[in-house]
């Protein structure tokens, strides 16, 4: 019988092996994955220089949980240790319980350590010691605590008491069941034979007079004391209706006074714990009660009633510190302009701001150029960029695309081949000046083809190729047995190999097999397309390269792409230090940001689109984060100073940091307390007419623009606001881009006596208008749709000059807008012309007096009026009677909507004046 049963017994060992051979395999198999995945990452940040600060990276992310699980198991194993100790037995005489609930105890304080421990909250606060004094300079009106305190030292405490605090009631809870479950080993029995579960098993016995459990309940009250006192602190984020952030008049005289009271009954609970009296120290959670109650029936009674003189100067805090912590403190120039709508408007004067009025949306060039420079299926054109360049020694406003590949749209897309070796790279870029059109309503472009044509000798483009970009796809491999695609050459294809330092050596078997495990591709391995030369390119879109290398900050979504003085191109982005942790700071949400309260764009990153090089450059050296994150990882970093000036050049202020201050300050432009507490100053941003026969808020937009007190144009970024549920303007803000005004903001504030039309004021002249109304008619039933653009809003001397391009753009598919009109306003006045050139030329003052002349002169004269002095035959005389023969003729035209001809009179008539 023994035999058999030894028979049937001994198949099992070998199901047990494979069984555990398997598991062995498998944990190999995904902790492979992660080493190879490791080795490609090591390699990445070696390729940038930057291995040094992958190692701090790596070390940030794993002490602080680390730390604070060794620190959790020692006390844990220390409070099972005497819990056994208390229930009469010893670890010791249970050894393979000691070390299974060893590692019972050590995964419970992994989850403790890494539930309560947040890795950034420790890092920044370590980085934030020594910090410079500008970045600590803002100090709270209450507390008089610098602003490092709340965004680094508050948040770490608050985090390390919420651990202690979970370490205690783990401890509690562990000592209790511990304890009680040793207690009860030999009750079992009699346990097993009891119908009913007696509640009186969960008792410890001699619980309260354990000396442990009293020092825990101490340490217990001790945290929450700890956690009142933090609360003080916290007081200054309460949010109090719409008006009021922070610490208002009943935080401070009351809130603050019971967070005391409840200290104090913390420490008095305490005492009495240590005596043994646990009913009286029970009885101080009634400072919990008159600490809810007192502040409720203060504020209601008292408060309520009399609340704007209460809260005013707290309100005014709110301001204030809502203001600073939006960069609006003190970058805003506020000034006051004093406008005559229906002023003319001096053309040779403003000559260099009317040479770059924008006549292209975002949305019509980019159909446009898509159209017109694809050039392949498989080329895409992401994003238009606005930027400006100096093009034959003018300072010139343009757009440019870049030309990228996107794989996604190659005839055999799924061959693994073309992709990682030979269809690696965009081609090229778009650039056309913003008012530059040809005869056919297109834009006028200035680099454009491929190879690239370029035509001015101001820039230059020495490297077209475009490895990193918006549209990529990774790995590809270049250096390889294979040359790559470069660009489309009539029935056949030009063809290249990289000259860059992009990538990483792939050449070693080692690489090669940690690449197809990484990638999950064994064709990586498997391919005999590698030399000795050969790299990996990975990380090849510009936001996520920038965001890999410095996860802690918010980028934006929009990177642009720059011409150098060398022809390289190099991509800008913006990153940006968010915190939800400033005082008194009212909240917005951010898209990719969420809820945030302070944001400054701290960071400039550049990326060349050929070789990958990313750089750093701290544009907000006073901003306490940035301040923090570089000393903790100073190689990632280098000053503003150190970007190279043809890059500088190019910096500007960003739309997203635009648009939150834009939407802060149309609520925080109020100072006055009162007002603020009302609402009686409300601004909106101004809404336009888009093409659902809708309105929708206007966006930031980049143009040229020549600020009050200014003699030259410059690159700005400007938002119109309007009073609220009105479209009249009531204020211009505009963000500046060049040199060393680069962050400053200027608001123009206008009259609020004078009438000034808005984007929305425009749309409706332009509706009203017969002959215009007529073409929109026409062209919408001939099949046609009809584009209209954004109102441009542009400050002339003392008035406004509004631009409306309008586009018409077949209805068949693959059809592009064509620019077909420019409606220039000023005032009330319409210019409606089939060209920017014509409209000019009706704007001109001088075309305007004469026209003004005209009409007053072909009037009746009044009655009793004398008689004018007959002409002279002088020659004055007879360039009078052309200058009303032209005159006569432009008003025929105009009258029947032959817009262009008519502006070729008054071209005449503007030769005429110049003789």
């Amino acid at each position: 019988m023994a035999y058999r049963i030894d028979q049937a017994r001994a198949p099992q060992r070998p199901r047990v092996g494979r069984i555990a051979l398997v598991v062995s395999l498998v944990v190999v198999l995904f902790g492979a994955r992660s080493m190879a995945s490791y080795a490609i990452e090591v390699a990445w940040w070696k390729e940038l220089g930057q291995f040094d600060t992958w190692l701090s990276m790596l070390y940030y992310s794993l002490a602080p949980v680390a730390i604070g699980t060794v620190l959790a198991f020692g006390i844990l194993w220390i409070t099972h240790a005497r819990a056994l100790k208390f229930a009469e037995t010893s670890l010791r005489d249970h050894k393979l319980y000691a070390r299974l609930s060893a590692l019972v105890l050590l995964l419970l304080s992994y989850i403790i350590a890494a539930s309560n421990i947040d890795t950034w909250t420790v890092v920044r606060f370590t980085g934030s010691r020594n910090l410079t004094a500008a970045a600590t300079g803002w100090h709270d009106t209450v507390f008089n605590k610098p602003l490092s305190f709340y965004l680094f030292d508050l948040p770490f405490y608050s985090m390390l008491r919420g651990y202690v605090l979970a370490l205690v009631i783990v401890s509690i809870l562990l000592y209790w069941i511990a304890a009680r479950a040793w207690q009860l080993r030999y009750k079992l029995s009699d346990m097993q034979q009891a119908r009913e579960i007696d509640p009186a098993i969960f008792r410890l016995e001699g619980g309260l007079e354990s000396r442990f459990l009293r020092g825990a309940a101490v340490f217990l009250l001790m945290a929450l004391a700890v956690r009142f006192f933090l609360g003080r602190y916290e007081m200054v984020y309460d949010v109090h209706s719409t008006f009021l952030v922070g610490v208002d008049y009943v935080d401070l005289n009351i809130g603050l006074p019971m967070q005391w009271l409840l200290i104090l009954a913390c420490f008095a609970a305490s005492g009495l714990l240590l005596a043994g009296r646990w009913i009286a120290a029970a009885s101080m959670a009634l400072a919990l009660v008159v600490a809810f109650v007192v502040p409720k029936l203060v504020s209601s009674l008292y408060v309520q009633p009399n609340e704007i003189s209460l809260q005013q100067p707290f309100i005014e805090s709110h301001i204030h510190a809502t203001r600073s912590a939006y960069g609006l403190e003190k970058h805003v120039d506020e000034i006051e302009f004093s406008t005559d709508p229906d002023g003319a408007i001096d053309t040779n004067r403003n000559k260099a701001l009317l040479d770059n009025v924008r006549l292209w949306d975002d949305q019509a060039f980019h159909d446009t150029i898509t159209q017109l420079q694809a050039l392949r299926t498989y080329y895409v054109f992401h994003a238009i960029d606005v930027d400006r360049y100096t093009i034959d020694g003018q300072y010139r406003q343009v757009l440019l695309t870049s030309r990228e590949l996107d794989v996604s749209k190659l005839p055999d897309a799924a061959n693994w081949i073309n992709p990682a070796f030979i269809y690696t790279h965009g081609y090229g870029l778009v650039l056309s000046e913003v008012s530059k059109t040809t005869s056919d309503g297109l834009p006028e472009l200035m680099i454009k083809d491929a190879p690239p044509k370029v035509e001015t000798t101001s820039i230059k483009l020495t490297r077209p190729e475009i490895y990193y970009g918006e549209v990529t796809h990774e790995p590809v491999f270049v250096n390889t047995a294979e040359k790559e695609f470069n660009y489309p050459s009539g029935e056949t294809q030009a063809e290249v190999r990289y000259e860059g330092a992009g990538g990483f050596p792939i050449d070693s078997l080692a690489m090669r097999l940690a690449a197809a495990l990484s990638e999950a591709e064994p064709n990586i391995l498997l391919t005999n397309y590698y030399t000795p030369k050969s790299r990996m390119m990975i990380h090849r879109k510009v936001r996520e390269r920038v965001q890999e290398l410095a996860p802690f900050l918010a980028w934006d979504q929009d990177p642009y792409l720059v011409i150098t003085d060398s022809g390289r191109l190099i991509w800008m982005i913006d990153g940006y230090t968010t915190s939800d942790a400033h005082p008194y700071s009212r909240s917005v949400e951010v898209s990719d940001m969420g809820s945030i309260n302070y944001i400054r764009n701290a960071v400039k990153a550049t990326v060349d689109a050929y070789d990958g090089e990313t750089h750093f450059y701290i544009f907000a050296p006073d901003d306490p984060i940035i301040g923090a994150y570089r000393n903790l990882f100073p190689q990632l970093f280098l000053p503003a100073a150190a970007m190279p000036a043809d890059l500088r050049r190019h910096a500007r202020y960003p739309e997203t940091l635009f648009s939150v201050q834009a939407e802060i300050y149309r609520t925080f432009h109020m100072l006055d307390p009162r007002s603020f507490y009302n609402k009686e100053d409300v601004w909106e941003l101004a809404q336009h007419s888009d093409q659902s026969n809708g309105s929708s808020a206007v966006t930031p937009t980049y143009l040229m623009a020549t600020l009050p007190g200014e003699d030259k144009p410059e690159f700005l970024l400007m938002l119109p606001f309007t009073p609220r549920s009105k479209n009249n303007l009531i204020g211009l803000m505009m963000a500046r881009c060049d040199g060393a005004h680069l962050g400053e903001t200027v608001v123009l504030l206008l009259s609020k006596q004078k009438l000034i039309n808005g984007p929305m004021n425009i749309d409706a002249l332009i509706n009203q208008d017969q002959n215009i109304s007529k073409d929109l008619s026409l062209w919408g039933q001939q099949g046609s749709h009809v584009l209209r653009g954004q109102v441009l809003i542009l400050p002339m001397g003392n008035t406004f000059l509004y631009v409306d391009p309008i586009y018409i753009q077949a209805s068949a598919q693959g059809s592009m807008p064509q620019l077909k009109k420019v409606v220039l306003a000023v005032g009330s006045k319409l210019i409606y012309s089939d060209t920017y050139d014509q409209a000019l030329a009706q704007l001109s003052s001088g075309a305007q007096e004469l026209i003004r002349q005209s009409t007053a002169a072909s009037a009746p004269p009044a009655a009793g009026a004398a008689p004018s002095t007959p002409p002279s035959a002088s020659t004055s005389d007879q360039r009078l009677a052309r200058v009303r023969d032209h005159l006569r003729r432009y008003r025929e035209l105009a009258a029947q909507g032959k817009w262009a001809d008519a502006g070729k009179e008054l071209e005449a008539i503007e030769a005429e004046v110049k003789q």
